[in-house]
C-alpha cells in the first residue's frame, strides 16, 4: 500500500467497480461536439453524466460503496453529507441494496436535489446552513448512531466507482489525449485520475471549477490546504472545503486547473440549453466552459465530463432563456 492517498488508488479497483455497478447504472453517451472541437482545433467529446439515472455521476461511487459494504454494516444503515447529487446517489443505492439512509444537505441545496432524495425513500436533514456544516452534522450522527458514514469525496470504493466514468471514456476513445474534469472535493478527479494515470499515462488531466468554489485551485497554488469562504454559487455541487487527502489527489491527478467566473458558468449553462437542448447544472458545466471561454486549449482528442444536470427549473429557465 502506498504512502499517500493517491498512491493507494488502484486502476484495478476501477475495473472491478465497473463490473459491480454495471447492472445498476446507465452507460452514458460519449458524443462529439462540433463547436468545442472547432475551438480546440481537434475532436472534443462530451461524456454526458447529466443523463445518468439520478442526473449525476455520483450514483456510480455511491453504488460501489454500498454494494461492497459488509452485511453487518449494511444492517445498521448509512449516513452521508452532500451538496445534493451524492445524496441522491446514496439514496438510490440504499434503495437498490435495501438499507436505510440519512442524508444531510445544506439548507440552500437545490429543491430538485432535496425532492429527489426524499422520493427515493431516504431521510433528509436540510437544517444546516452550508455544505461543511452538513458534513460535520452527518459525521456526528454517524458516530452516535453507529451507521457507516459514506464520504462524498473519499474512500477507495467510492473513488473506484467514480473512476468508471474515465474507464468508459478510455474504452470508447482509445486515441484519448486529454480529459477535463469538474473539480470540487476531488472525488470524480480521484477516481478518474487513478485509472488514467496508471492505464493511460500520456493522457493529460485538467480540472475546472468556479471562482467561488476554488478550494482545489487555491490549495494547489499555495501547495497547502487553503480554506475558502462559503458564498453563493451556480456551481453548488463543487462547494465546500478540501482536506489533505483531496489536495494529494489534486497534486498527483492534475496537470492544470482553471476557474470560471459565475457569469461564465451561467453562459455555459445557457449554451448547453440553446445549442444542445440539454439541462446542465453549474457544477456539471465548468469543464465544457473551460474550452468555451478560452481557459484551456486541450490536446485532442479530448473528453469533457458533463458531470450533472440537476438544477432547479426556475433557475434554469431564467439562466437559459433570458
Amino acid at each position: 500500500m502506498g504512502n499517500t492517498m493517491f498512491e493507494q488508488l488502484k486502476s484495478s479497483s476501477v475495473v472491478a467497480a465497473a463490473k459491480v455497478i454495471a447492472p445498476h447504472v446507465k452507460r452514458t453517451r460519449l458524443v462529439r461536439n462540433d463547436a468545442l472541437s472547432r475551438m480546440a482545433g481537434g475532436d472534443v467529446f462530451l461524456k454526458l453524466e447529466n443523463e445518468q439515472i439520478t442526473g449525476s455521476f455520483k450514483l456510480r461511487g455511491a453504488l460501489n460503496a454500498l454494494l461492497t459494504l459488509p452485511e453487518r454494516t449494511k444492517a445498521r444503515g448509512v449516513v452521508t453529507s452532500s451538496a445534493g447529487n451524492h445524496g441522491m446517489g446514496v439514496a438510490y443505492a440504499a434503495k437498490t441494496v435495501g438499507v436505510k439512509a440519512k442524508i444531510y444537505v445544506p439548507r440552500t441545496a437545490p429543491e430538485v436535489k432535496k425532492s429527489g432524495i426524499r422520493s427515493l425513500g431516504a431521510e433528509l436533514d436540510d437544517s444546516q446552513p452550508d455544505y461543511d456544516a452538513a458534513m460535520a452534522a452527518a459525521r456526528i450522527f454517524a458516530k452516535d448512531s453507529g451507521r457507516e458514514y459514506i464520504n462524498p469525496c473519499l474512500g477507495d470504493a467510492l473513488l473506484a466507482g467514480q473512476g468508471t466514468v474515465a474507464f468508459e471514456i478510455a474504452e470508447e476513445l482509445p486515441a484519448l489525449k486529454s480529459l477535463i474534469v469538474n473539480v470540487g472535493g476531488g472525488g470524480l478527479l480521484g477516481g478518474c485520475a487513478s485509472y488514467i494515470r496508471n492505464e493511460r499515462p500520456n493522457v493529460r488531466m485538467y480540472g475546472a471549477q468556479g471562482v467561488n468554489t476554488a478550494a482545489m485551485a487555491k490549495s494547489l497554488e499555495a501547495k497547502r490546504v487553503v480554506a475558502i469562504p462559503s458564498v453563493a454559487t451556480l456551481a453548488d455541487g463543487l462547494a465546500g472545503q478540501i482536506d489533505a487527502d483531496a489536495l494529494d489527489i489534486g497534486t498527483h491527478g492534475l496537470d492544470d486547473i482553471v476557474t470560471l467566473t459565475e457569469d461564465e458558468i451561467a453562459r455555459t449553462i445557457a449554451w448547453f440549453a440553446k445549442e444542445l437542448k440539454m439541462r446542465v447544472e453549474g457544477a456539471g458545466a465548468c469543464a465544457a466552459g473551460a474550452i468555451l471561454h478560452g481557459k484551456l486549449r486541450p490536446e485532442t482528442p479530448c473528453a469533457v465530463i458533463v458531470s450533472g444536470g440537476n438544477i432547479d427549473d426556475a433557475r434554469w429557465q431564467k439562466i437559459a432563456w433570458n
